[in-house]
């Protein structure tokens, strides 16, 4: 790799290895920690590595970056001791109206959201796509032990599985790491493109998100005491936080019905009716039709909601030309927001463009707060992946798998998706009497179409979704017509540019990988029996969580409602003014719960506002000291010194620096 860095892949075997992501973050980090950091240092020099100065870059596999944002995010790890993890600016790629509408929903976020729990307390969740974690944080007591806990119950599938890096990041804020935010830091990432995808991957967050905040607060108290940044007011702030974002949908629905008053002109309580029948029909029959089928339903009705959003925009602005004011609830709740996220813009003068998106994402609105939360708290026992899974229909995939590709093919394709130069490690494993590669195995014959084994620990799938077909008896064409033949060897022959190192492992890093495998990572045997008594499980914890969730809603709509009938007693009289703020003489009555609404709206927007700015003052004075200061003679030196470093240069060329960094940062290890 340029700049003397190694590249080292390990291909997993599903059959050998537990699957999924979180398993695979558990081979990785004992690997990286418990091998690299503690065992090879201890055997080579007497004693462990320097685990607080070593930090390991978690990273998807589309994320996009540039080495200035990792060193942004290197600095915040030198410069405060207790931080364990640290995030940057998630920018979501790709086309369409779903990647429109993430582009605002991610700025959002992260202007607003994440910039407040990094200042009035500390980064709930750090993002698996684009984070640096402290070597000593992982390796602290509770963290990485208790991240290899098998889910033995319902709970523990919602909150282990389906939002590993939030779960992570508890872990370490439990045991009293800070994590923190730069947003400074960017970094690219694919983003669903498709409506399905996007409800897919936000079934996953929504509960898992919700089940984190709860074992927080749960564990309030005793955090507080552990944690210096998560203070008790803090604690206080995510209490409200969740319940406002559970009262969401009745929210919404209150702000349909305020829609429909302004469109039809009829009684608050008979628009009331009118917006809460199609959410609750769509609940109802939730319950009894596939996802699949649930998603379109979604769809269709996010379409009507949409055009119903923008008419009824289109008449609240006439109305304020009619009535020559601005004093109403639905007028002051549409100026305030729009305001506040154009002033916010204008605080990221790099992003003001996304303010253009916005307006798909208040359309959206109904649909990602209202009809997104239906679906995500019904499948909650669903807790397969979701998004970027390759489930063909039966039949497809061996049908793919036969049409004709030829072996340069194969091998080029492999070749441009993964190296340009690096270091390849083979490793010999047993199964049977027979020895097999395995690091081969992947390219050199195509994988069989059946689903994989469940639940290995991390999916328990609904009973009639499990798959019927058995596995076929035919075996597949191997993708080169040697058995013995190693796909480094195919890719050295295809050019002599191609600088590839097949080596294997030495003796104890065999054992290591084999102890591992044992002790974590040896694939679960579930028999049919006990998947169906999960699945029972998951269903029996989706409907205890729904009827909470769904109660504390309708408890607020029922409230809303019964106030609106007795609105002569219970009202509040706001003197009304016109575009020029000049009083005519006239009041405007609201109802006390659509006041508390706007008023706790203002609330939460201006605290997370005024984060905004002092994260802004902060970040810019961050930048302006990262920057670098060098003269460009010294940098074409180094640069031209860089190129001569050669592969043998490296000590055994299995550590990656950032040359840049250490020479700027002092001692340190990238991992």
């Amino acid at each position: 790799m340029p700049h003397g860095n190694s590249i080292t892949v390990h291909f997993k075997d599903k059959e050998l290895i537990r699957n999924k992501k979180r398993w695979s973050q558990v081979m990785y980090l004992y690997y990286l920690l418990g091998w690299k950091v503690s065992t090879k240092c201890f055997k080579r020099w007497g004693k462990g590595g320097e685990k607080h100065n070593t930090y390991i870059l978690a990273l998807d596999g589309d994320t996009d970056f540039q080495p200035a944002a990792v060193m942004l995010l290197i600095d915040r790890l030198k410069m405060y001791p207790r931080v364990g993890a640290a995030c940057g600016r998630i920018h979501p790629t790709g086309s369409g109206p779903m990647v429109w509408y993430q582009k605002f929903e991610y700025a959002v976020s992260h202007w607003l959201q994440k910039t407040a729990e990094h200042v009035f307390g500390c980064v709930l969740c750090s993002p698996g796509c684009f984070s640096l974690f402290r070597a000593a944080a992982l390796m602290d007591d509770n963290v990485m032990k208790r991240y290899t806990i098998k889910s033995s119950k319902a709970q523990h599938y919602i909150q282990y599985d389906q939002g590993e890096d939030r779960w992570l990041c508890t872990l370490l804020l439990k045991q009293g790491w800070r994590v923190e935010y730069n947003a400074a830091s960017d970094a690219y990432t694919n983003a669903p493109e498709e409506f399905k995808e996007f409800y897919n991957q936000r079934r996953r967050w929504v509960p898992s998100t919700i089940a984190n905040i709860v074992d927080l607060l749960g564990s309030a108290t005793l955090i507080s005491k552990r944690n210096p940044s998560m203070s008790r007011s803090y604690m206080v702030y995510q209490l409200f936080n969740l319940a406002s974002s559970i009262l969401t949908p009745s929210s919404v629905i209150l702000m349909i019905a305020g829609s429909l008053t302004v469109l039809l002109d009829i009684q608050s309580n008979g628009a009331l009716i009118m917006a809460l029948i199609p959410p609750a029909i769509f609940l109802g029959i939730s319950f009894k039709i596939k996802p699949d089928t649930q998603i379109l339903i979604a769809a269709i009705m996010s379409t009507v909601y949409a055009f119903l959003m923008m008419i009824a925009a289109i008449v609240i602005l006439c109305t304020i030309v009619k009535d020559q004011t601005i004093l109403t609830p639905s007028s002051l709740f549409i100026i305030t927001l729009a305001s506040f996220y154009v002033v916010t813009a204008l605080m990221h003068p790099q992003e003001i463009g996304l303010v253009w998106f916005g307006l798909l994402y208040i359309l959206c609105i109904p649909s990602s707060y209202l009809l997104l939360s239906i679906y995500s708290m019904v499948n909650m026992n669903n807790v397969s992946w979701g998004t970027r899974e390759t489930a063909p229909a039966a039949g497809a995939a061996t049908q793919a798998a036969r049409a004709p590709k030829t072996t340069a093919q194969k091998a080029k394709t492999t070749f441009t998706r993964f190296f340009s130069r690096g270091q390849c490690c083979r490793k010999l494993c047993w199964r049977g009497s027979a020895e097999e590669l395995i690091v081969s195995r992947d390219i050199q014959t195509i994988e069989a179409t059946e689903p994989d084994a469940q639940p290995q620990n991390t999916i328990v799938e609904d009973v009639r979704r499990m798959p019927e077909e058995e596995r076929s008896s035919g075996q597949q064409e191997p993708a080169f017509t040697c058995p013995n033949q190693s796909w480094v060897t195919q890719l050295q022959s295809l050019s002599n540019d191609v600088r590839l190192r097949e080596d294997t492992l030495d003796e104890d890093e065999e054992q290591f990988f084999r102890e591992l495998t044992a002790k974590y990572l040896k694939p679960l045997s579930v028999s049919k029996t006990e998947q169906k008594n999960m699945a029972n499980k998951l269903k029996e914890f989706r409907n205890k969580i729904t009827f909470v969730y769904f109660i504390f809603n309708a408890l607020w709509l029922i409230a809303t409602f019964t106030l609106q009938l007795l609105s002569s007693p219970f009202f509040i009289q706001v003197p009304k003014v016109d575009i020029n703020l000049h009083y005519t003489g006239e009041y405007i009555t609201i109802e006390p719960i659509g006041f508390m609404f706007l008023l706790t709206f203002i609330f939460l927007v201006l605290i997370q506002f005024l984060a905004m700015l002092y994260h802004r003052i902060c970040t810019l004075i961050h930048y302006v000291a990262f920057l670098d200061t060098e003269s460009m003679s010294e940098k074409q030196k180094e640069q031209q010194a860089l190129k001569q470093v050669q592969d043998n240069e490296s000590d055994d060329g299995e550590d990656l620096v950032f040359s840049r960094v250490l020479n700027s940062h002092g001692d340190g290890t990238l991992v």
